[in-house]
């Protein structure tokens, strides 16, 4: 069922379908369900968040010839939380039920390759990179990519599937321990910092878009998100226009994130695209007129698109599993929420994850106040009741 033509708007009481049951389908299934939709999660994990909350959890593989029936049957528009879903249940469901974002848009972006080929044929700027299909590429690339990152074409993300090289041989050997698989080696450029453009684009081509995040990573997962409502910056705008021209290109519906390099001589990079609400618009829960889980839940049922404006600066914190374990002896432990909470403008937000692990997204903490410089205050606050790096 494809996206032309006037579409219908679904009315609460419907149900809406969600592939993926991870934290952000389990955010996206509240804002659907405080608009009154029923949700129906297809996933395999028997203790997939989303499923925990959802009205119906399918629980089945994302490619279930009778997972994706029953979807179709139950639900007149279905969307996705990750972008690794196989594109072609998107196309099975497609032929049945509207899908948005759509199967071609997630095909894009599954694959490096391809993300690249289309950014550029966009006409936005990306690092200079080759594709990698065999040690040959890597043999004949130019000297001009070393030092550079060597990254998987496929399901890499939060720094998974990447390696650092400095010279061609540790590319190749890099390339080898990823088992000879498609990659994408990029040139390692000089950053000043790197921003985030969250935006949400309708099935009749209506878009809105938030504040960009500046954002902090450790170990290729992303930790600080800040927003600074004070003091606009020209590049937000450069990049949120750069972030419409993707959408537009891809025609897109649904809640989309682009994340950019800024270079030390400011410029502007696209780094990569996620077709789904991202970490760095967690601060839109708290921080914003309306979410971008509620965006993500308009798309779908095409009612108009919500209000982006901020309410105030924000800085969101990524709260991994390590935090559940003693620094000291490795011991299994609580953190300490209520120290947390008793931090003036802190809003704490957890997945409802039965294990914590290292590395595992468990939950974050939006930290709000009326200045950039009483929530950097308050965020330090919060830090050190976790025991997390925060300099301010």
């Amino acid at each position: 069922m494809n996206d032309t033509g006037k579409q219908p708007v679904l009315m609460p009481g419907e149900w809406l379908g969600m592939l993926g049951g991870g934290q952000l389908g389990r955010m996206f299934c509240h804002a659907a369900q405080s608009l009154g939709y029923k949700v129906a999660v297809l996933d395999p994990d028997p203790l997939s968040p989303a499923g925990a909350v959802a009205e119906l959890h399918l629980q089945a593989a994302y490619d279930d010839a009778s997972a994706l029936d029953q979807l179709a049957t139950r639900c007149r528009a279905v969307t996705t939380e990750f972008e690794n879903v196989p594109a072609r249940s998107l196309e099975i469901l497609a032929a049945r039920t509207l899908v948005r974002p759509g199967a071609r848009a997630v095909a894009i972006v599954q694959d490096r390759i391809t993300e690249k080929a289309f950014l550029d044929a966009s006409g936005v700027p990306v690092a200079p990179y080759r594709p990698v299909q065999s040690e040959h590429d890597l043999s004949d690339a130019p000297d001009a990519l070393f030092p550079g990152i060597l990254k998987s074409a496929r399901l890499g993300y939060d720094g998974k599937g990447q390696a650092r090289v400095a010279s061609r041989e540790a590319a190749l050997q890099a390339f080898a321990e990823m088992g000879g698989k498609p990659c994408v080696l990029e040139a390692m450029l000089p950053l000043a910092r790197e921003i985030s453009v969250v935006l949400a684009r309708g099935a009749d081509g209506a878009t809105v878009v938030y504040p960009s995040a500046t954002n902090e990573h450790r170990d290729g997962i992303l930790a600080v998100s800040t927003v600074d409502t004070g003091s606009p910056d020209p590049l937000f705008q450069q990049a949120g226009e750069a972030a419409l021209r993707i959408a537009g290109a891809l025609d897109y519906v649904g809640v989309l994130c682009v994340e950019f390099f800024v270079l030390q001589d400011g410029r502007l990079v696209a780094n990569e695209i996620a077709p789904r609400p991202h970490n760095s618009g967690h601060y839109t829960m708290n921080a914003s007129v309306a979410s971008q889980f509620e965006q993500q839940a308009r798309a779908t049922a095409g009612l108009p698109l919500a209000d982006t404006t901020s309410l105030c600066p924000v800085i969101m914190l990524n709260l991994l599993g390590d935090l559940w374990f003693d620094p000291a002896s490795g011991a299994r432990r609580e953190p300490d929420w209520a120290s947390v909470l008793a931090v003036p403008g802190a809003q704490l937000h957890l997945y409802g994850k039965a294990e914590a692990r290292r590395g595992r997204k468990m939950g974050h903490v939006n930290v709000l106040g009326a200045s950039l410089e009483q929530v950097r205050e308050r965020t330090i606050r919060v830090a050190a009741a976790l025991g997390l790096p925060f300099e301010g």
